[in-house]
């Protein structure tokens, strides 16, 4: 059935992400950890490594803000899409946040109304797109990177204000996204394009980056922000930039941010 099997998906996925974190993102933690020459930023990128055992230990969740779920499904050529892909992820988002447990984090935006189960009224997000294989995946987004997150449109000839606002979005947001942060950069598509580009930028492992992304990745780690902005050397732990054609007077530009507790995993879905 196939709404048991995204039920069944869903949960394990965020089951993942919520108790431990890829091991690229960990890698680029000790990493972080050996370069840093503060003892402050030192001490905080030990504690965040702690955590991190501790989680998988304990089999609790690395945060106590377990986010906004937001879930990627990739569908191969011929698969039958149906609601029961919605029905069957909103359920195993129902039984996660009772299962790890998740923080009910899902409010009406006016009322403030919690809707204690992560769901309900435009809950979970859901992006579905073309792939080899059926698969799921989560990318959990708390809610101090999302708050300082920004897009922007520039005129087409201010290209070279891209860099100055990736570093001015940065610098305005400081400690508050938690950092060392990974930085989503989406830019170009359409005014809406340009944010769905750099929150799927966080879907990227890191490693390897391009000239710009470098370019923008040792700016970021001059400003001194440091581990939880009590400042230090590293701010950053990775820069990933989407483009996307635009329209011939445009150039929207967005900056997502992921905090250091990086959280993805991709579940493969058993369908006939």
């Amino acid at each position: 059935m196939i709404r048991e099997r995204f039920a069944t998906a869903a949960e394990q996925a965020l089951l993942e992400a919520s108790l431990s974190l890829p091991e690229d993102v960990v890698a680029a933690l000790e990493n972080a950890s050996r370069r840093e020459e503060d003892p402050v930023a030192r001490a905080e990128l030990a504690t965040m490594l702690e955590n991190l055992s501790e989680a998988k230990c304990l089999k609790v969740p690395i945060c106590q803000d377990t986010g906004t779920p937001v879930f990627y499904v990739t569908l191969p050529n011929g698969f039958v899409f149906t609601d029961e892909i919605y029905a069957g992820i909103a359920e195993g988002v129902r039984r996660a946040t009772k299962s790890i447990p998740l923080r009910p984090n899902s409010v009406d935006p006016c009322t403030r109304e919690n809707y204690g189960d992560n769901l309900d009224n435009g809950r979970p997000v859901v992006h579905i797109r073309p792939g080899p294989r059926c698969e799921l995946t989560v990318l959990p987004k708390g809610g101090g990177g999302e708050n300082v997150s920004k897009v922007t449109s520039f005129l087409p000839s201010e290209v070279h204000r891209i860099k100055e606002f990736v570093l001015e979005t940065m610098c305005e947001a400081g400690g508050r996204p938690c950092p060392p942060v990974i930085l989503g950069v989406g830019i170009g598509g359409t005014f809406d394009q340009a944010p769905a580009l750099a929150k799927e930028a966080l879907l990227e492992p890191l490693g390897p980056m391009d000239p710009f992304e470098t370019e923008l990745f040792d700016a970021i780690n001059a400003l001194g922000i440091g581990p939880m902005g009590l400042g230090g050397n590293v701010t950053c732990l990775g820069v990933k930039v989407n483009r996307a054609a635009c329209h011939t007077s445009s150039l929207p530009v967005a900056v997502n941010f992921q905090c250091w507790v990086c959280r993805r995993a991709t579940v493969l879905v058993e369908v006939d």
